[in-house]
């Protein structure tokens, strides 16, 4: 009987096709995006050009909208969009090539309309626009696009990209443009690069903001975004064309000094196969006062290889590791030694964590590793070190640690529990409670506490010192 019940295609056919209308009908009313879908099937059956004028319609739609967006209502839009999208490029693009072009860039451009109603911070609405740019350059590479008319496109495009819709679309489209549509497009950049900025008059500048004691004009904020969408622009474009001395011309003098900058140019050298101008360009870097961070350490890394200068990639990177306890730098260290020599390494890596300063740093690099033993060695040895506070760390890391190491876990969970209690994080105390309950359940599977007190120990000392936190203990169950 259960078999038959079961809700699968096979015994849904056995209601008859009458009867399914009938549910579909009656499902549908009071969802709007139930109606949409079926509408959306009945016109497939009346042909591709049925289907886009629908899909056309909803667009519409969305675009005239004017209701906020909401975080409760992010999930429908979200799949509304989607919907949109999949129709246009699975079942118009078959099709209608140059009718779905037209359509996704409709699609594109509700972007900003629906942005300007919303407060949503999650990023899943650009993500589907970020999709629909790839979209845009299948389609039109499969519509057969003019690549002077696709270039326009793109160009207005990103003039507008007020909420980074269009951030991959230079990129994406870069096939479909082709040497001739990229050539266009790096013209029409230069072109409006180089067109007057209007300044008003100083009686009508309209002030949006201040800054060290000074106004921000809003004529001097659109002109330094000007100049930053140009350049990214053109950078984006020298990359498409496999152009790194044009890449690195859009890049500021001063800025190349930067790091990560650097580390950006290397890259693309050491890619072109020029490598020695590579590491010119890294060891001008500026590192005064700052750490480099782990990017340019990899580009210096991956320079020194292709220089053939291994040994010293190798040292580099065991340097690099010394400091930062970042486990990529060990991992490809290791790669690089003969058999049963990494596992010395990798001993002698372990005993330098162990005695890491930050403690908080090594414990990260032991999680990372996936290496729950040394982890729990860590805090074992070092638990008066722990910063509870560190709720981004503390949490997972009790998680790894509680199957096989619940000492070690229970010593995080109460390092969180202190730190909420003498503090008195109010905030932190459904957190706080729920520790100690985890702390409750590891405690039977602890044979020896050490001198870590044990689990009802603990709990009486934290009533003698904090009975007075009605909030949470108003929590522990």
């Amino acid at each position: 009987m259960a078999a038959k019940t079961t809700l699968n295609a096979k015994n849904l056919e056995s209601l008859g096709a009458q009867r399914l209308a009938e549910l579909l009908v009656e499902i549908s009313i009071g969802s709007a995006a139930h109606k949409r879908r079926l509408r959306m099937e009945l016109a497939g059956n009346h042909g591709g050009a049925e289907v886009a004028r629908e899909v056309r319609k909803r667009l519409a739609s969305i675009a005239r909208a004017r209701t906020v967006i909401n975080w409760r209502k992010v999930k429908a839009l979200k799949s509304d969009l989607e919907t949109q999208r999949k129709t246009i490029t699975e079942t118009v693009a078959a099709d209608d090539p140059q009718e779905a072009f037209e359509l996704i860039w409709q699609f594109l451009a509700l972007a900003n309309p629906i942005f300007e109603r919303s407060n949503e911070s999650s990023g899943s609405v650009v993500q589907s626009f970020h999709q629909a740019c790839e979209d845009a350059a299948a389609i039109a590479a499969s519509a057969k696009i003019d690549s002077n008319v696709l270039a326009e496109k793109v160009f207005k495009a990103v003039q507008d990209d007020g909420y980074g819709q269009y951030d991959n679309l230079i990129a994406a489209m870069a096939p479909a443009l082709g040497k001739d549509g990229l050539d266009c497009l790096k013209t029409l950049f230069i072109e409006w690069s180089k067109e007057p900025k209007d300044k008003p008059a100083n009686d009508k500048r309209e002030i949006i903001g201040w800054g060290r004691g000074s106004p921000l004009y809003e004529d001097e904020i659109d002109s330094t975004q000007r100049d930053l969408t140009v350049r990214i622009a053109l950078q984006e474009i020298a990359d498409a064309q496999g152009d790194v001395d044009d890449y690195i011309a859009q890049q500021p003098e001063k800025t190349r000094k930067m790091p990560m900058i650097a580390a950006d140019i290397a890259n693309r050298l050491v890619s072109a196969g020029r490598a020695k101008e590579a590491i010119e360009v890294l060891n001008e870097v500026d590192a005064t006062g700052q750490a480099t961070p782990f990017e340019w350490q990899l580009a210096r890394v991956e320079t020194l290889e292709a220089l053939g200068r291994r040994e010293e990639a190798q040292t580099y990177r065991w340097t690099c590791f010394e400091q930062s306890l970042h486990d990529q730098h060990l991992r490809a260290f290791l790669k690089r030694l003969p058999d049963f020599d990494d596992l010395e390494a990798e001993e002698k890596a372990f005993a330098y964590a162990q005695a890491f300063p930050e403690v908080h740093q090594a414990l990260t690099f032991f999680l990372n590793w996936q290496a729950p033993a040394e982890a729990a060695k860590l805090v074992m040895r070092r638990k008066a070190e722990l910063d509870g506070n560190l709720y981004e760390l503390m949490p997972p890391a009790a998680e790894a640690l509680a199957e096989k190491h619940p000492l070690a876990a229970t010593i995080l969970l109460r390092s969180m529990i202190d730190f909420a209690l003498d503090s008195g994080r109010s905030s932190r105390y459904k957190h706080a409670a729920r520790h100690l309950a985890d702390c409750a359940s590891l405690a039977p599977h602890i044979s020896d506490f050490g001198d870590t007190r044990p689990h009802d120990i603990y709990v009486a000392e934290l009533k003698r010192r904090y009975g007075k936190r009605h909030g949470f203990w108003s929590l522990v169950t």
